[in-house]
């Protein structure tokens, strides 16, 4: 159901770039379609950009099957961003927002009309029927979308003992599967979900922890360099 999509930035390529005044659909050859406001081709992979305040996907261009002129009718809005709705869903559940960021870019790829082809919805890909035990009344409304999805997550964690590995399996393949197997099933989509999941968080908390320690050394340095100047 969920094919490789990354962020990415790539610099000194020939780009060819298609422009969308509507919105459109890439739909997958597996089913799976990504609303997109403009497209562009770099290499061997189609750029899709969701819009201006969500960013862009990269999508192998052999995975993407057709375009589609989008004609269905705009997503309910919350009147927040996407970060604030991550934020506020990943407080009130207590889950790292960063956790929760990797698990809406491996199931929908920040598309809130994100349907798959088993019937998964919306941003964090809830099936109907787990919609409305999490109450859940519209999946295409990004902060009840995100909401349920981050209180689900975090119930599984519990259900777990915080496995992080156990719980995202049974996100993905349910937790029967995951009892079934005492772990991840043998799955190639499961296993796959759960490492991309696992290597995005762990790389946004390298980033961050990157970006601590170079803020720390130049706190250092600002300090070391007053010291020097005051002394002499």
């Amino acid at each position: 159901m969920k094919k490789t999509i990354k962020f990415a930035l790539v610099f000194g390529l020939l780009m060819a770039v298609v422009s969308s005044h509507a919105a459109d659909l890439a739909v997958l050859r597996n089913g799976f379609s990504i609303r997109h406001q403009q497209r562009e081709v770099i290499g061997s992979v189609t750029r899709l950009y969701l819009s201006a305040d969500k960013g862009y996907v990269d999508v192998p261009s052999s995975e993407i099957d057709r375009f589609e002129q989008d004609l269905s009718p705009e997503p309910q809005k919350s009147g927040r961003s996407l970060p604030e709705v991550v934020d506020a869903a990943s407080a009130r559940y207590r889950l790292d927002p960063d956790l929760v960021n990797s698990v809406i870019h491996a199931e929908s790829g920040f598309n809130v009309k994100a349907v798959s082809r088993k019937g998964a919805q919306g941003l964090m890909q809830l099936m109907p029927q787990t919609a409305s035990q999490l109450g859940v009344a519209d999946a295409f409304d990004a902060a009840a979308n995100v909401d349920g999805g981050a209180r689900y997550l975090r119930e599984l964690l519990e259900r777990y003992n915080f496995d992080l590995i156990k719980a995202l399996a049974a996100y993905n393949a349910g937790p029967r599967r995951v009892e079934q197997y005492r772990g991840v099933p043998p799955y190639s989509e499961t296993q796959a979900y759960v490492a991309r999941i696992v290597r995005d968080f762990n790389r946004k908390k390298l980033a961050e922890h990157e970006a601590a320690a170079v803020k720390s050394t130049g706190h250092r340095q600002a300090f070391s360099n007053l010291t020097s100047q005051t002394s002499q």
